[in-house]
């Protein structure tokens, strides 16, 4: 089997390399002309993160492990008084390969304080039509960037599925009625809520143009804060792109008993599917006790790279991919 650094291999690649060199360079500008500070933060950590059904890599000797996101160290940052930041920053998550994900890759992420999320996603756009064409072309599907759409998942969820989302929170059985499917056996309302976001509502969105999918059930909030006007959803979004999920956003939550509290939850979920893990990161919660009011949001760059040059699998972005 011919190897990636092999001279056929890599000359197949190199506009693609070639380009996202260029993209790094057009961020950093970006970012630099914002007044944002560009920081490095460690890959080995103590805690990974606390999502549910994202598997991190361990390291030898035991207590640390590759970073699944560079999230908790730049919030330390945040609450240290360092401004707006950003960071590319490579990361890891122990799952299986496909063409849109490899177990390491590089993740844009950045934060800025004072912002709402409306204002992210303003940034968004300008940074996406600053290192974008106007009109991409990826897998078949052509998205012009001249329009921006922004819908609530409570309305995706009603054109898309049928369903309203909010009035079957929790209530696995109901929003399967609702839906017209049969509940399978042990699936829950998040798992039922994301097969049905998968089979219905994601393939009808982000391809004419981008879309940003906002306003997630409070069930879904993660590290967001909820919607101080309707706490039944939290201040997140997610943007989509040629049908392809690009970036994941949040208003971040500053009360440091509330994450503590999700924290624990999500700790007893993960330990009853996947056993006992790393501990609870309290150096952490410190720093949300102090956390500034922010937005911040962490973007596939290497997703970004096939969306600029049409590149099908995510190993064509990457100069050496296993």
């Amino acid at each position: 089997m011919a190897q990636a650094w092999e001279p056929g291999q890599l000359a197949a690649r190199l506009p693609f390399l070639r380009r996202r060199g260029l993209m790094r360079a057009g961020i950093r500008a970006f970012f630099e002309a914002r007044g944002y500070i560009e920081v490095e933060t460690p890959y080995a950590v103590p805690a990974p993160g606390e999502e549910v059904h994202i598997p991190a890599f361990g390291l030898n000797p035991p207590g640390r492990y590759l970073n699944t996101s560079p999230e908790f160290a730049m919030k330390k940052l945040l609450a240290g008084g360092s401004g707006r930041i950003f960071q590319l920053a490579r990361v890891w998550r122990n799952e299986p390969p496909s063409d849109t994900h490899a177990p390491e890759f590089t993740m844009l992420e950045w934060y800025r304080p004072g912002a709402t999320m409306a204002d992210l996603m303003d940034e968004v756009e300008l940074l996406l039509r600053a290192i974008l064409p106007p009109s991409i072309t990826w897998r078949s599907i052509t998205a012009s960037l001249a329009k921006f759409e922004r819908i609530t998942v409570a309305e995706a969820f009603a054109r898309h599925a049928g369903v309203d989302i909010l009035a079957t929170a929790n209530n696995a059985p109901a929003l399967a009625a609702a839906a017209g499917t049969p509940l399978r056996a042990s699936e829950t309302w998040e798992d039922l809520f994301f097969r049905l976001l998968l089979e219905r509502v994601e393939p009808h969105i982000g391809r004419n143009h981008p879309v940003f999918l906002t306003h997630w059930p409070a069930e879904q909030a993660a590290l967001a804060r909820r919607d101080p006007a309707d706490p039944r959803v939290a201040e997140r979004f997610e943007l989509y792109c040629c049908g392809l999920e690009l970036a994941n956003a949040f208003v971040e939550l500053t009360d440091a008993a509330e994450q503590r509290s999700r924290f624990e939850a999500d700790r007893a979920r993960r330990h009853a599917l996947y056993g006992n893990d790393w501990d609870l990161d309290e150096d952490f919660l410190a720093a949300v006790a102090q956390l500034p009011e922010c937005a911040g949001i962490a973007m596939g760059f290497d997703r970004l790279v096939m969306l600029a040059t049409g590149a099908t699998r995510i190993t064509d972005v990457q100069w050496l991919p296993d």
